[in-house]
């Protein structure tokens, strides 16, 4: 891909600093979509590693949005990876489910439940469902340094999610960082901030 300023890594990039770049499938089982996420991740992972591709040592882990999410739920539960960046994540299920979809002004409800989500319930049909799948629930479990990445007017994920794991991290004394960028929505909008996350992602 042509590497452009936002914020997720380009493969090109990556790839000519000589890099080798996965991007997984992931099949999501209903109800699962944390644990389907880690599921598939790792084990290609491991056949990239089995197959003499990657050093196990110097693997990283990024994901945006829902890939966010997942990175989130990933570096609490292995830690196969040195290091996990992580932008405008979901990271407290039942709090997400609460409040609402800033820029559309509808419910996160039905997200959770059956689009993007998967969990074909609600919290309060099966409340350890949404612990289960929710990476602040786990934060006790993180053994890997990470990053977080989050703009102050997200209109998808709200800013308190990436704020919620951060605090649960750092009041657990995890190795975590928080870049916080004030005015910015769900994807980085100004190409200084842009500039500013692709340096400190790469440095990370």
């Amino acid at each position: 891909s042509q590497p452009v300023y936002d914020d997720r890594p380009h493969m090109s990039t990556y790839a000519s600093n000589g890099y080798l770049v996965l991007m997984p499938d992931i099949v999501y089982e209903p109800g699962r979509p944390g644990s389907s996420a880690l599921d598939d991740v790792t084990a290609a992972v491991q056949e990239v590693i089995d197959r003499g591709y990657a050093d196990p040592d110097r693997i990283g882990l990024q994901g945006h949005s829902w890939g966010g999410y997942e990175s989130s739920f990933i570096v609490t539960q292995t830690d196969m990876f040195a290091t996990v960046v992580t932008g405008a994540p979901l990271t407290n299920l039942m709090s997400m489910y609460n409040i609402n979809y800033k820029s559309s002004g509808s419910g996160n409800g039905p997200i959770l439940e059956w689009s993007q989500g998967r969990l074909g319930t609600t919290p309060w049909d099966d409340f350890e469902l949404f612990v289960s799948q929710s990476p602040i629930h786990h934060a006790p479990n993180i053994s890997t340094p990470f990053l977080i990445l989050h703009g102050t007017a997200d209109g998808a994920v709200d800013w308190n999610q990436g704020l919620e794991f951060y605090n649960a991290a750092r009041r657990l004394e995890k190795e975590v960082i928080l870049l916080s960028y004030p005015g910015e929505p769900h994807h980085l909008a100004r190409e200084a901030n842009q500039k500013d996350f692709q340096t400190r992602m790469m440095q990370y």
